[in-house]
């Protein structure tokens, strides 16, 4: 029988952690590579935003940009309704099944992009589908977040969910990072004008194979174990309106709850990595390659931390990381802004602070969000809750902080509205439960009493049994 403590709890066949030799890394490479997708599209749009303007938008150079800003927080608009859309789906077909549909429509729009004619050879069209594109971009992605990381933790073992998970926020920073030195690559090898003419497209069109490679990592995987065990016993969702009634009125306080979360990591997070380019050039007076390296090498450092510090969640706990998170960059994010004021150099070792004492909510996303929710609601209440709160809260915070520098004159607001962030980050902390160790089998929200005494009966007869066709 399995035991009622996560620290002493036994693996039974077909859970996750007694998977077979070489099927982990690929779960976690299958699951890694549509976020690194994703943010690969960020990553080329926001470094190539000056291009993609002049190619696709009317107007002036001036007034193209602000078009082609407007319409990369287009795609954020759309993101509750793809979580909408396909959180219930993937928790009525399977994570598998809806991860596939999301990695080709995410990648194939960002492809697509990158074949749009110009504004001079077919006028008001190719802006018309260029936001149609990032409209589906964003539905898309609506569901691809949320499935990856159920399907990250439901794959892996217990006592190292965190260290698992922390590879999907590594393929975040990657993909960004990867997309951003593609376009700044392309852009000092060809030149201004070729550019201008052509060379932006080629970074679009990279996102083809990244989205061809995923796709035949997730096909080759089967269902997660988590989810196999509530089919069998038909435990599953079987119709939309019925979780939904169950996430409104059952599970509401987990859905609030991880929104207040996500308002402090994605206000930090499209802080740090959309806005500061815009930040370091019109407020600090950085040249437009500084602002722009700043940010890549800040990314490159965070990538080294953020798999230890999702080993370190697995030892100490979720909440103490976010704890630590929250606290410091509360405490530091002023002095850390006038740092980052001085000078080139400061800007560097500023943005990297700051990007370390964000780690840790960061790698942890992964690990601490699925387990917010039993088995049966997982993928929507996940997918629902961090979109509508991203949509609200993150595609908006570099605007946001734009136009309140820019009203104010302050540039100290961007560390004001992180420390507020913050502030509702910390009150959302105190009602979540601790789920480190802790298994997300059942039909319970883990690391709860209830869910204890459910895994409890569980017996590991009635468990074999369940999974005999995968013996």
């Amino acid at each position: 029988m399995a035991s009622t403590t996560a620290a002493t709890q036994t693996a039974l066949p077909g859970e996750a952690g007694a998977t077979a030799p070489g099927v982990l890394p690929r779960a976690i490479a299958a699951s890694s590579i549509g976020n690194a997708t994703e943010w690969f599209d960020y990553g080329i749009y926001a470094y190539g935003v000056a291009y993609i303007s002049r190619a696709l938008f009317p107007g002036s150079a001036q007034e193209a940009t602000l078009f082609a800003l407007a319409t990369f927080a287009i795609s954020f608009l759309v993101r509750p309704f793809g979580g909408i859309f396909w959180g219930p789906l993937g928790d009525r077909l399977g994570r598998k099944t809806v991860l596939a549909l999301t990695i080709l429509l995410m990648s194939g729009s960002t492809f697509c992009i990158g074949l749009i004619p110009s504004y001079e050879s077919i006028g008001i069209w190719a802006t018309l589908l260029l936001i149609t594109l990032r409209l589906l971009q964003g539905f898309s992605t609506g569901g691809e977040y949320g499935g990856a990381a159920t399907f990250m933790a439901e794959y892996a073992p217990d006592d190292k969910r965190g260290f698992c998970g922390s590879f999907l926020e590594f393929g975040t920073l990657g993909g960004f990072s990867l997309g951003a030195l593609l376009m700044l690559g392309f852009s000092y090898g060809l030149g201004e004008q070729a550019m201008h003419d052509w060379g932006w497209r080629l970074p679009f069109l990279v996102a083809a194979p990244l989205g061809f490679v995923g796709l035949y990592l997730r096909s080759r995987m089967e269902e997660t174990p988590v989810f196999q065990e509530i089919e069998s016993r038909d435990a599953n969702e079987q119709e939309v309106r019925g979780e939904f009634r169950d996430l409104v009125f059952t599970y509401w306080k987990p859905v609030l709850t991880l929104g207040g979360l996500v308002i402090a990591l994605n206000v930090v997070n499209y802080t740090l990595l959309s806005y500061m380019p815009t930040y370091f050039s019109t407020e600090l007076g950085l040249s437009t390659d500084e602002a722009l390296l700043v940010p890549i090498i800040g990314m490159l450092f965070m990538m080294v931390f953020v798999p230890l510090a999702g080993a370190l969640s697995d030892k100490i706990g979720r909440k103490p990381m976010w704890w630590f998170s929250l606290v410091g960059l509360f405490v530091m994010a002023i002095p850390l802004y006038h740092l980052m004021a001085t000078s080139l150099m400061g800007a560097i070792i500023g943005f990297a602070l700051m990007g370390l004492l964000y780690v840790p909510q960061l790698a942890t996303i992964s690990a601490t969000f699925p387990a917010m929710f039993p088995t049966q609601v997982r993928f929507a209440g996940f997918a629902i809750a961090y979109n509508i709160s991203t949509s609200l809260f993150g595609g908006t915070a570099p605007a946001i902080n734009d136009w309140l520098v820019a009203t104010t004159g302050s540039a100290m607001v961007p560390a004001y509205l992180m420390m507020g962030s913050c502030v509702i980050g910390a009150f959302a902390l105190i009602f979540v439960v601790e789920t480190a160790g802790h298994s997300l089998r059942g039909t319970e929200i883990p690391g709860t009493d209830a869910s204890l005494m459910e895994l409890r009966d569980l017996t590991y007869d009635e468990y074999a049994e369940a999974h005999g066709r995968g013996k």
